[in-house]
């Protein structure tokens, strides 16, 4: 079943097709696709060989990704402790294709469980990553644009209200009276008022990759960008639970505003991912329960 009403599926076809043409040095390597679990919200996966995957945009939003990961990600990789899909190839539209979309290495590893771990090692690695990429020079890097990760939460204000009386029709196994008293203390934070920093934006677990439990690579950079640091302490409550939980808000070392503001942008996705995933991806449905229920054990 697709996820979004408009997205464009890649073909294990096409892309076969669009390697030949456009990457004749992998054109004897299989093609496969990954299991469905790996897939997230705004890309087809495709192994190429044992070494490589192709990402291909499946849905609008997602389209300028190919292009920003090929400016940004050799830039940032010297200097993060664990490894980034630098691109190895960004392709052209074809075979009935419509975007750009790049081929990058295949990292092993597993990622951590999605609906969240009590791993306090992992935690402390996560927040060693964070503090690296914050430290980079954050000069020239795109700044994060109203409405998205990294700006200031009032620009998300009116998505979150406009679904609060949707939810109210459904039993998700929280409060939607909680949930907006919990919005309103995130907005009430003040905005972050110093430079900004480069930011991941996305630290799920699915994003994260791991190698004998600990952190090997950090992948999916499609909310990349310079702005406020809160939503890479959201990680607290996307992916860690428990110990590692406070594990990982000590060790990120950010003040009580930006952890409210963190809270907000892991309570206003999930409520609008509630709303928007409920029939089609309930896998995501259900991490954003989660997130709901934790941020308003956490605030109220």
């Amino acid at each position: 079943m697709p996820i979004h009403d408009d997205e464009v599926r890649a073909t294990v076809g096409q892309m076969r097709r669009l390697v030949t043409a456009q990457c004749p040095q992998w054109a004897d390597l299989p093609v496969t696709t990954l299991a469905d679990e790996l897939e997230g919200t705004d890309h087809v996966l495709f192994r190429i060989g044992n070494d490589l995957v192709a990402r291909m945009p499946k849905i609008a939003w997602a389209v300028d990704q190919a292009d920003s990961d090929a400016r940004w990600l050799p830039v940032l990789a010297p200097h993060l402790p664990v490894r980034i899909p630098v691109p190895l190839h960004v392709g052209e539209p074809g075979a009935g294709y419509p975007w750009r979309w790049t081929v990058v290495p295949w990292i092993p590893g597993v990622t951590p469980p999605r609906l969240g771990c009590d791993d306090v090692p992992l935690a402390r690695d996560v927040a060693a990553f964070v503090h690296a990429l914050h430290r980079v020079d954050p000069a020239g890097g795109p700044v994060k644009p109203p409405g998205s990760r990294g700006s200031a939460l009032r620009h998300v204000d009116a998505n979150v209200r406009r679904v609060l009386p949707r939810l109210a029709e459904h039993d998700d196994g929280f409060d939607v009276a909680a949930a907006e008293a919990a919005w309103a203390a995130c907005l009430a934070a003040p905005d972050w008022d110093r430079d900004p920093v480069w930011i991941h934006g996305d630290l799920q677990p699915g994003n994260l990759i791991t190698d004998g439990g600990r952190l090997a690579a950090v992948v999916d950079f499609g909310a990349l960008g310079v702005g406020d640091p809160a939503p890479d302490v959201a990680p607290a409550l996307w992916t860690f639970t428990g110990a590692a939980r406070d594990a990982y808000r000590k060790a990120i070392e950010y003040d009580d505003a930006t952890w409210h503001r963190a809270c907000g942008w892991a309570l206003a996705p999930s409520l609008t991912g509630i709303d928007y995933y409920r029939h089609t991806f309930p896998r995501m449905a259900e991490h954003g329960r989660r997130m709901v229920r934790a941020v308003i054990a956490e605030l109220m």
